[in-house]
């Protein structure tokens, strides 16, 4: 005779066995709230599947009712991912009632959509289910198949929480528990119970924590390996850890095994006692494998009692659970659904074969395609090989011919640099000396003043000194005529001081003439150019320090170290750089001296700044900048001209910028000028300074 499973249950309450009123798990408040508050329909759909799942071993109504909700709203949206969670927690539900074929068919189903939809989460879990339908039966090596492939999932990354694969471990050491493989029972046993303790995400999943399930199979353990007390401690732990989780299913199985010990014990009373509990509580959900065993237990335990009433009560129990579960027509189609599952997966090793060799034999066509492309191509490379051949002996033999034109063109060509070298030199010859004359004729008009203050000054200093000696021959002197005599040697001692000074500038005149003439390239050397910059800066400073003891200003070098090492004409651009600076000074002087007002002038700090940077790879810059008069708009145009200054007659040649203009150019660089009148000054060298390679300079490694 065959009972449903409300069957079984409406039977029990009439014999007598109280169920439990259901109660909802710690995590289904908050996806009830998340459920109320979704927005979208595939939210409502996941948030409903794991709703269901939330009640999974406490009221089945409500696994079913929430399933079946979503079930209905994904295949109204076309929402495989959500369908397949449905299906499997259906799926679940009926595997625990017993119906195991329409539960297998069913968590197939799921499993294809989960596999479509490309969810491992949903996948997993399926294969996990799939493998506990198969150990229901003691068909383990199925069982280990489905745990294996869910392992393998969650170990490839990230899958949902850490309690679905605590589930598959224990399951494994379950199964391995069955086939009497203790010690790989334990391996698998042990890695869930310490996942389980330190897991900081067991709590956030919907399947609530794992651990009760985990401490009765380790009782299970301990009893298959004489543990018998430590057996008990871990029932009764599972048994406590349930209650929070409202694990209905966990509690019966707990006392299940306790009765079921105390059976092998010979402690009958116990024995009824926890039996008892056991099917009270499985008859709430029905756990109907649970039923089953309890009411077994309990009816060989009344028949030694010879309470035939008891007995036959529970044997009635017991007759309906084993119908429902061992039905032989429901064991032939589980049969016929694996057989038709592995047929499935067999097709798809096959197609997968045969693809992989589709594969090959492409792969090898294309080879073999690709190997004669090659040949042909060789073959068409030797003909053109051949033909490129008799073309090079053609060329050869004008190329002959065309070198010997080359020849006689080059020396003609010879012949022609050198007489454009020839008057190349002429040109610059007479470039040179245009301009040595335009430089005499400035020189000349510049020396004419000295020249003809030395000429007067010696005049008048020849009457003063025949005056004198006309006055020392009448040999008698007035008392007014000595302080005569004392002027006039005053007047010829500051003449002569004149004649000295003027002579000096021409001295100076002739010495800047010379050195302006000076044209014969200097050697260029490998130089620091940021520590040979900084030196002449100071170095021009405690110059002029030498000559004004009382001038401070401020040295500010602003130096770049990609620099480098440069390869310049060191004299040469020193001479540009001493000019730069004594004219920077001589500014900054010249503001300070020039500032009245007290406080003014203790606010005003001369500053004279060096900056260097390396432009590009080929070009630096080296900049002098001072805070000092700057230079009016009229001059401005005018400050490179030769023997233009702006400093008073006797200070300044006006050969300093000019001639370092030129000694710039001469290096292949600019030098140009911005001011600010009042403000500032400051000039530009732009130089061609590749950098150069390390190696020494002034005999120390760079």
């Amino acid at each position: 005779m065959k009972y449903s499973c409300a069957a079984l249950a409406g039977l029990l309450v009439a014999v007598g066995i109280g169920t439990s009123g259901a109660a909802q798990s710690p995590q289904t408040p908050a996806l009830r709230r998340a459920l109320a508050q979704a927005t979208t329909d595939t939210s409502r759909v996941l948030l409903l599947a794991d709703l269901s799942a939330s009640f999974r071993y406490s009221h089945f109504d409500s696994v079913q009712r929430y399933a079946r909700e979503g079930l209905v709203l994904a295949r109204r949206i076309g929402y495989f991912k959500g369908e397949g969670r449905c299906l499997a927690r259906i799926g679940l539900l009926q595997g625990e009632r017993g119906n195991l074929p329409q539960a297998l068919r069913t968590n197939l189903e799921a499993l294809r959509l989960n596999q479509l939809s490309h969810d491992a989460e949903g996948t997993a879990r399926t294969l996990n289910q799939t493998g506990l339908l198969y150990q229901a039966l003691d068909d383990y090596r199925p069982a280990l198949n489905y745990y294996f492939r869910a392992k393998a999932i969650y170990e490839q990354g990230p899958v949902g929480d850490d309690s679905q694969l605590v589930s598959v471990l224990t399951n494994l050491g379950s199964t391995y528990e069955g086939c009497h493989q203790l010690d790989s029972a334990e391996y698998f046993l042990q890695q869930a119970y310490a996942l389980t303790t330190r897991s900081k995400t067991i709590n956030q999943s919907p399947w609530g924590n794992p651990m009760p399930y985990v401490l009765r199979e380790l009782g299970l353990l301990a009893v298959a390996k004489g543990q018998q007390a430590e057996a008990v401690r871990y029932y009764h732990h599972s048994a406590r850890s349930a209650v929070p989780e409202n694990d209905q299913r966990s509690v019966a199985r707990a006392f299940q095994y306790l009765a079921e010990l105390y059976h092998e014990q010979g402690r009958a009373d116990s024995s009824v006692y926890y039996a008892r509990r056991a099917l009270s509580v499985g008859l709430t959900l029905p756990y109907v494998v649970g039923v089953m065993r309890s009411s077994r237990l309990l009816a060989n335990a009344f028949t030694r009692r010879r309470a035939s009433d008891s007995t036959l009560k529970y044997l009635s129990i017991m007759q309906m659970a084993e119908d429902s579960l061992y039905d032989p027509q429901r064991i032939k189609q589980l049969d016929a659904i694996g057989f038709a599952e592995q047929q499935r997966l067999y097709q798809l090793e096959q197609e997968r074969a045969e693809y992989s060799a589709r594969l090959r034999t492409y792969a090898l066509a294309t080879g073999l395609g690709v190997l004669g492309l090659l040949v042909l191509l060789m073959a068409w490379h030797n003909r053109q090989q051949r033909r490129a051949n008799a073309q090079l002996q053609a060329l050869n033999e004008q190329v002959t011919q065309q070198k010997q034109e080359l020849t006689t063109q080059r020396d003609r060509l010879a012949a022609m640099l050198q007489e454009l070298r020839t008057a190349q030199h002429q040109l610059v010859l007479r470039e040179k000396m245009a301009s040595l004359g335009e430089l005499i004729a400035g020189l000349a008009h510049e020396i004419q003043q000295p020249a003809q203050a030395i000429g007067n000054l010696a005049g008048v200093s020849g009457q003063l000194g025949q005056e004198l000696r006309a006055e020392l021959l009448k040999g008698s002197f007035a008392p007014g005529e000595l302080e005569l005599f004392d002027e006039m040697l005053l007047n010829l001692t500051r003449h002569q001081s004149k004649i000295a000074q003027h002579g000096q500038r021409v001295t100076s005149l002739v010495r800047g003439m010379l050195e302006y003439g000076g044209t014969q390239p200097s050697a260029r050397q490998h130089t620091d150019l940021n520590a040979l910059a900084e030196d002449y800066l100071r170095l021009t400073y405690h110059d002029v320090r030498a000559k004004q003891n009382q001038f401070h200003a401020a040295l500010l070098p602003r130096l770049d170290p990609a620099l480098g090492i440069v390869n310049v004409v060191r004299h040469d651009l020193g001479r540009v750089l001493i000019s730069l600076f004594a004219n920077a000074f001589y500014a900054v002087q010249q503001r300070h001296q020039q500032t009245r007002d007290a406080a003014e002038a203790d606010e005003y700090v001369p500053q004279v700044t060096l900056f260097t940077q390396r432009i590009s790879d080929e070009e630096i810059q080296l900049r002098v900048r001072d805070n000092g008069l700057g230079i009016s708009p009229a001059a401005l145009p005018f400050v490179f001209d030769r023997f233009f200054s702006t400093k008073p007659a006797g200070e300044g040649l006006g050969l300093g910028l000019g001639l370092s203009r030129e000694i710039v150019q001469g290096l292949g660089g600019t030098l140009s000028v911005e001011t600010e009148p009042g403000e500032y000054t400051e000039f530009i060298i732009s130089l061609p300074a590749p950098a150069v390679a390390p190696g020494l300079v002034d005999g120390q490694l760079v």
